[in-house]
């Protein structure tokens, strides 16, 4: 298996600029989701890597061999598109080993025989990567919508490729079976050492999943990095709203403070002064019975619980609207009073740019 690089690509449909001078690397064996909201480009950015579509410029490496002018059938690249695209017709098995090497008739026989029994093997050994060991027999509509989609991976694993490209492959499935089969793709990748690019709009799948996060904008991916650093170390505001919820409020800045309805809130980094916001996650507000001394206070307006927390919306004094994520809803009732904390420090975004 081998790294990605692409770098500088830019890419124009009928005069509209689509790709801007997107760069990525992704490291060998290394999961990386290319996140943006639709129409960013990232489909096409991937289209590029795959072959499907020239750039205009820029270049795509894959192991350190630039294959920027290569078919796609030259790349070593496997694709798994957003339905798993099965051939209804062919066995699981059939489907799997689609792309491997048969025997040819014409070659000797102990030669077609022996070309027949390694794919064979590979296409169970692929099916065992995702789980399905046993299934080859089985026929596409047998399977439940995630299996085909496991199916469509362990297509895409077996010959070999040097990336696996995931386009939205879980847009089609439940919403309450996504978590399952995307658990078991990510572990079918990582059993077979794969680098693999995952194309995606929702911001939990790249976290959960990928080793590298790379947000894209316009065109551009404006920040590559761990789903941690992401979240917590955002490069600009919206890349801060984009990547998980995130509470923005009018702040001033005197360089390691930043005041703002909240009160004097210690910055994550310091240097930054003047106007501007102030952004952190609704999992930093503490909501608390006032007392005296008391912090910044509101009423509750909403209490959405989800089992494992709840999401509080608090109208200020002042009539700012914040949410808080807390545990405990049973604590916090439409009307009550609360005071409002923050639990670390914040970001602070300047006001130009």
């Amino acid at each position: 298996m081998s790294g990605l690089t692409v770098s500088g690509i830019v890419k124009a449909f009928g005069g509209a600029q689509v790709l801007r001078g997107a760069s990525l690397t992704v490291r060998e064996g290394s999961l990386a989701a290319v996140l943006g909201p639709s129409g960013c480009g990232k489909t096409t950015l991937l289209r590029i890597v795959a072959g499907f579509e020239r750039a205009d410029a820029g270049t795509v490496s894959l192991g350190g061999r630039e294959v920027t002018s290569l078919p796609p059938e030259k790349r070593r690249v496997g694709i798994v598109p957003q339905e798993a695209a099965l051939f209804p017709h062919l066995s699981v098995a059939r489907n799997v080993g689609f792309g491997l090497p048969r025997g040819s008739s014409r070659s000797g026989s102990s030669r077609s025989g022996s070309s027949r029994a390694e794919s064979s093997a590979r296409v169970e050994e692929c099916l065992e990567l995702v789980g399905l060991s046993g299934y080859g027999s089985r026929m596409p509509y047998e399977l439940s919508g995630g299996q085909q989609q496991r199916v469509a991976l362990a297509r895409a694993l077996a010959p070999r490729p040097g990336v696996v490209l995931l386009d939205e492959p879980f847009n089609a499935l439940d919403r309450s079976l996504r978590g399952v089969v995307r658990d078991e793709v990510r572990s079918a990748v990582k059993r077979a050492g794969a680098t693999a690019v995952l194309v995606t709009h929702d911001q939990e799948e790249a976290l959960s999943m990928a080793d590298v996060v790379a947000v894209m904008r316009d065109g551009v991916i404006v920040q590559s990095d761990t789903p941690a650093e992401v979240y917590a170390a955002p490069v600009d505001l919206g890349v801060a709203t984009f990547v998980g919820e995130a509470v923005v409020l009018d702040a001033v800045s005197t360089g390691g403070v930043a005041s703002c309805v909240l009160g004097e809130l210690r910055q994550r980094s310091n240097g930054v002064a003047g106007a501007g916001f102030v952004a952190l996650r609704p999992e930093q507000l503490t909501l608390a019975a006032p007392a005296v001394p008391m912090k910044p206070t509101g009423r509750v307006a909403r209490v959405e619980f989800f089992g494992h927390d709840a999401a509080v919306t608090v109208s200020m004094d002042d009539g700012v609207v914040i949410r808080a994520r807390t545990r405990g809803a049973e604590l916090h009732q439409v009307g009550d009073m609360v005071e409002v904390g923050v639990d670390g420090p914040v970001l602070f975004f300047p006001a130009a740019g």
